[in-house]
C-alpha cells in the first residue's frame, strides 16, 4: 500500500459480479494484493466492511469479499463460490432453499452480519463507521 489513510478514515469495498474473474491472470494476481493491503488496513486497525451486492462469486467470495470485519449484503444477493448446480454435482445431494443468498449466510452461516436494503446502506455505513471510530 503507498500510504496509509489517517485514522480517521475507513475502507469501504464495494464488490460486484467477478464471473470471469478466473479467466484472466492478471485479475489473479491482484487478489494477493489486495489482501496485503487489506492486511495493513488491519494493523493499522482500519475498519474494512464489505459491501456484498448482487451478484459476489467466484474468486471475489474466495478472497478479499470475505476477509472484511464487517459484512453487508443487499436482500436476495447472490453470494457464493460456485454455482449451486457445480455443487450439487460435487456432493451429490440438493441444496437447502436459498443456500447462496445473503439471508441464508446471515441466519445459518454467519458469513453475512446485515441484510441491509441498497437505499439504506449510506446510513448504516455512517452509523456503523460512527461505531467503529468511535466518533459519536
Amino acid at each position: 500500500m503507498v500510504g496509509m489513510p489517517e485514522r480517521d478514515n475507513a475502507s469501504i469495498t464495494n464488490v460486484a459480479c467477478p464471473w470471469v474473474l478466473h479467466k484472466t491472470a492478471i485479475s489473479l494476481h491482484q487478489m494477493p494484493r489486495t489482501t496485503l493491503a487489506i492486511n495493513e488496513l488491519k494493523k493499522n486497525k482500519i475498519p474494512y466492511i464489505c459491501v456484498l451486492t448482487d451478484p459476489t462469486a467466484g474468486g471475489i467470495t474466495a478472497s478479499y469479499a470475505m476477509l472484511g470485519d464487517l459484512h453487508l449484503a443487499e436482500p436476495g444477493a447472490t453470494i457464493a463460490f460456485a454455482g449451486k448446480r457445480v455443487i450439487e454435482g460435487t456432493v451429490k445431494e440438493a441444496l437447502p432453499p436459498g443456500f447462496q443468498t445473503s439471508e441464508y449466510l446471515r441466519d445459518k452461516t454467519g458469513q453475512v452480519d446485515l441484510v441491509v436494503d441498497r437505499k439504506d446502506i449510506p446510513k448504516t455505513l455512517e452509523t456503523l463507521l460512527s461505531i467503529l471510530l468511535k466518533q459519536n
